[in-house]
């Protein structure tokens, strides 16, 4: 097991950029400044996620998913304690890895603070999950079902031909031990990234395509992941039976944009326009509370690692190519 102490460093914040991109509504304080320029966002990395037992979520992923592992670390220090929001953080951190994309279980070793909410819905502005694109996914289903996982989709949904946006895309959710929304998707001839349709061989998991967010207001979002150096690539308006089974959400009707930068997994905005009054995020949520995910962004002139939030306060982590 490797250790692994952060420096301490101010955390970036944007809202000195873009005073536009804070929605109205109580919004948890940010800290100053201490770039010079908002940066440029050339990748995104890892996503990670608070998990209440390392080994257990590893096994999952590995087991359940088909990711590999990497060598478990602690990670501690003063940095680290700031982008966790944990005086004296120490954390348990294993990376689990899928084709050119990765996840990061981080376990804190002082305790978890507060699980997943039992009540939480897709709409609710704390949701976060990650799409694992898969080659065959009745196959993938199938897997799911034999390990027993814990349902949200009532089982794969296809989108309808009506929407030549997402027409005959199909996906399913699910939870992780910790309740944490996965997705499993499948991309038909034309649509996805081409990478998903080159690959050759036998694998039924290739890799993670986007992690999705639920947003207040797209335009808001939008304009706070522009500034950050993503672009919007697609754009669709979803809704009818098979989106409201997917999403386990009555009457859900999705406003969806897809954002990306040169590398790495896309960030999706989910934006309910019904049901509207999904919940806020806890504006004391931190890296102990089972809810909290964190996006890596890779970014030039990033010194140090920094930690910022969206408009909807999703984390999203500053680091250096």
């Amino acid at each position: 097991m490797k250790r692994r102490r952060l420096a301490s460093h101010a955390i970036f914040s944007f809202a000195a950029f873009s005073s536009s991109c804070v929605p109205p509504g109580p919004r948890r304080e940010t800290p100053a400044v201490t770039a010079d320029l908002a940066p440029t966002v050339r990748a995104v990395g890892c996503i990670g996620l608070t998990v209440a037992n390392a080994d257990r979520s590893a096994a999952f992923f590995e087991n359940v998913l088909g990711f590999t592992s990497a060598p478990t670390e602690v990670v501690e220090g003063p940095q680290h304690a700031r982008l966790e929001g944990i005086p004296g953080a120490r954390t348990k951190r294993v990376r689990v890895n899928l084709g050119a994309e990765c996840l990061e279980l981080s376990q804190p070793l002082g305790g978890i603070r507060r699980l997943m909410p039992g009540d939480t819905r897709d709409n609710d502005l704390w949701f976060q999950h990650v799409a694992i694109v898969v080659r065959d996914i009745d196959a993938a289903y199938s897997m799911l079902e034999a390990a027993h996982v814990a349902h949200l989709s009532v089982a794969p949904q296809t989108l309808p031909a009506w929407n030549p946006a997402a027409g005959g895309i199909r996906a399913y959710y699910f939870k992780d031990p910790d309740a944490h929304a996965l997705e499993i998707i499948w991309f038909p001839p034309g649509k996805g990234r081409s990478r998903w349709h080159a690959d050759a061989g036998s694998a039924i998991f290739l890799g993670i395509d986007h992690t999705a967010i639920a947003v207040e207001d797209t335009m808001t979002s939008v304009r706070f992941y522009q500034h950050l150096g993503f672009h919007v690539v697609a754009t669709s308006e979803n809704w009818g039976p098979e989106q409201e089974r997917l999403n386990a959400v009555p009457g859900a009707h999705l406003r969806i944009t897809s954002l990306r930068v040169d590398a790495g997994p896309g960030v999706e905005l989910l934006e309910y326009l019904a049901p509207r009054g999904g919940r806020a995020a806890p504006a004391d949520e931190r890296g102990d509370d089972i809810a909290h995910w964190r996006t890596a962004l890779l970014a030039d002139g990033a010194r140090v690692p920094t930690a910022l939030r969206d408009p909807d306060g999703h984390s999203l982590e500053i680091h250096a190519p």
